[in-house]
């Protein structure tokens, strides 16, 4: 007899996980096409047995340490549901302090607006569809990353932003902006992190840069200035410990106005200064 809804999540073991509760939720409403209020109302539904058979290879996979947002295909970011896929970073919550940041200090007016290292297109996205009267350009040196950035603007119907490939600044001539945003690799190449739980599946090269997770950043600083406007922002996510390192080498460029903001969970997660010109 097929198990009921209710029996699936029961049964649902998820050892490792911290979110075992909503990651069985999850993978279950991907496999019977449904919302997950519709687990609520309707504990007692029998899927059928191809629901179940997807179901349990779900599970499976999640079992090995596959991200949720892998499996589903999808990751919510701000208030946008974006496609993801093992060649970009999956979206986090903590980046969404970088867009509250950006929408903070970035010009009331027009304004052109870069994202490094864009990936989903998330931070771009979400500024863009925020701040209308923004042009927001994304980019990435990963050719499948820019596809599906613009994949995603064109489902989600955004239409203030433009992607393309480049390897940070190299493609960009002399273009500048009023504002650069970059949720750039930030983790030292020895972390053990990253033997653990989701970024274990992650592309290495958008976690990882150097002995002490700040070549990526070292660059940008030293590259930004010709690439921002008089009076323009140069805004950074980095680890909960690098603020201090960051805000150094921002001052040593000669960026003003140089501070941290801290995240939800009281982490220091954004760095950024000005740039006088």
């Amino acid at each position: 007899m097929t198990p009921t809804l209710a029996e699936l999540l029961a049964s649902a073991e998820l050892p490792d996980s911290d979110t075992a509760r909503l990651d069985a939720e999850l993978l279950l409403c991907h496999a019977i096409g449904k919302p997950r209020t519709y687990l609520r109302t309707w504990p007692e539904r029998q899927p059928d047995a191809e629901q179940v058979r997807h179901f349990q290879a779900l599970l499976s996979q999640r079992r090995s340490g596959v991200p949720v947002a892998y499996l589903l295909g999808e990751q919510g970011f701000w208030s946008l549901q974006l496609e993801v896929s093992e060649a970009t970073l999956i979206p986090r919550p903590d980046t969404e302090r970088l867009v509250e940041v950006a929408l903070e200090l970035g010009p009331a007016g027009p304004a052109e607006v870069l994202d490094l290292g864009t990936g989903t297109g998330a931070i771009a996205l979400a500024l863009a569809v925020e701040r209308p009267q923004w042009q927001l350009t994304g980019v990435d040196r990963v050719t499948e990353a820019v596809a599906l950035a613009q994949h995603n603007a064109e489902r989600l119907q955004v239409s203030n932003v433009t992607f393309q490939r480049s390897d940070w600044f190299s493609e960009l001539a002399a273009q500048r902006f009023n504002l650069i945003v970059s949720n750039p690799p930030y983790i030292a190449e020895s972390d053990p992190h990253l033997q653990q739980g989701d970024v274990r599946f992650e592309p290495g090269s958008a976690l990882v840069s150097g002995v002490d997770g700040l070549d990526d950043i070292r660059m940008l600083v030293q590259q930004a200035p010709s690439h921002l406007h008089p009076e323009g922002w140069l805004l950074f996510e980095h680890g909960w410990q690098q603020a201090d390192a960051v805000a150094l080498l921002l001052r040593e460029q000669g960026f003003e106005q140089v501070q941290s903001w801290r995240d939800l969970g009281g982490q220091q997660r954004v760095t950024g200064g000005q740039w006088r010109g």
